[in-house]
């Protein structure tokens, strides 16, 4: 099913959640809303299952407005944070909940609501867990039971909020991996809302990157993290090595730091470096090494220029091996993003 959010507005107060906001999201798709807390982003995901109003605009499911239809009406599956299952409830009866309440004619057989709850059971790799309580799992465990509840009722839409946030890192990586197969399998158009970066990029199809209640940049992961539309997106998108300075004909510079900035107007800016773009040698501006961490396959390294600039970059496990805290060591910037910077020196968004 598409989804097509047009022209959406929504105040709490005098704070404006949500400031024209238009969307399209395609039918099977797995779209990321990321942005720092107050984007509005969980808001847009809410007004999308009809858990809150907008004060304007439209949202359509396959060209029908649904603007003003409440929840329950909609055909959507919502996984929160915090899982909400039922505690006094088995697994199996906690992913039937959705069927079971249902009356009349809407309401499988008992034979149809159990093979449903089994195929899903499988499809989450919980199928010899039917009996348990969720007290008796762990978290990872009781978040896919969340996602099988979810996908019961054969929603339409699949909503997705922080559903990651209240696991530690190595269950949130390998759950990732999961939603991202049982996605797959099912087809079923989802919308994900993350803070996490890596999280978005690793999953989603599409990221759309909010900011103050506007949607600043939406594309495929790799375009927005590697061709970001301003300094908002380059710096929330990944890590990166913010440097001020100034661009004269196409020229940034600050210090013995000088990059190509051919697009940029004449004024004061700022330079994003990721620090993988940071190349370490013989050439280039000087740097003195204040730490040396090792990081997997990678080795993070931390630099300080002659002005005092501090630097992250990253080099390779065998490199950082190489390398001794407190020498010095030249550095060149092979690539950088350039964003004009406002009157007061901040990089405009």
């Amino acid at each position: 099913m598409s989804i097509s959010v047009r022209s959406v507005e929504k105040m709490f107060g005098r704070f404006p959640a949500l400031n024209d906001v238009s969307l399209d999201i395609a039918p099977g798709e797995l779209l990321a809303l990321l942005g720092p807390s107050g984007s509005g982003k969980t808001t847009l995901l809410r007004a999308i299952a009809g858990l809150v109003f907008p004060d304007s605009g439209q949202i359509l499911f396959d060209g029908e407005d649904m603007t003003r239809v409440g929840a329950a009406d909609r055909r959507v599956g919502f996984v929160f944070q915090q899982y909400a299952l039922f505690r006094h409830m088995s697994v199996a009866r906690n992913v039937a909940f959705g069927l079971d309440v249902r009356r009349g004619e809407g309401r499988p057989l008992r034979a149809e609501i159990d093979a449903r709850v089994g195929e899903l059971l499988d499809l989450v790799e919980l199928s010899g867990l039917a009996d348990r309580y969720p007290g008796q799992l762990s978290g990872g465990q009781q978040q896919r039971v969340a996602l099988a509840r979810a996908l019961a009722v054969s929603p339409r839409v699949l909503l997705l909020d922080e559903p990651f946030g209240a696991l530690d890192a190595n269950v949130r990586k390998t759950l990732r991996r999961e939603l991202r197969r049982i996605h797959d399998a099912t087809g079923v158009t989802t919308v994900l809302v993350t803070h996490d970066q890596d999280e978005a990029l690793e999953l989603a199809d599409r990221v759309a990157v909010l900011n103050q209640g506007r949607i600043e940049q939406v594309g495929p992961p790799a375009t927005v993290y590697e061709n970001p539309v301003n300094a908002f997106v380059c710096g929330f998108v990944g890590n990166a090595n913010r440097i001020a300075g100034w661009v004269r004909s196409g020229q940034f510079s600050t210090g013995a730091l000088g990059l190509a900035a051919p697009d940029v107007p004449d004024g004061p800016a700022t330079a994003f470096v990721r620090p993988y773009d940071l190349q370490l040698g013989d050439a280039g501006f000087a740097t003195r090494i204040e730490r040396i961490s090792l990081d997997g396959a990678l080795a993070h390294v931390a630099l300080v220029t002659v002005e005092g600039m501090a630097l992250d970059a990253q080099v390779s496990r065998d490199q950082g091996r190489t390398l001794v805290a407190g020498t010095a060591i030249s550095v060149m910037a092979r690539r950088a993003h350039v964003f004009p910077a406002d009157r007061t020196g901040h990089a405009e968004a």
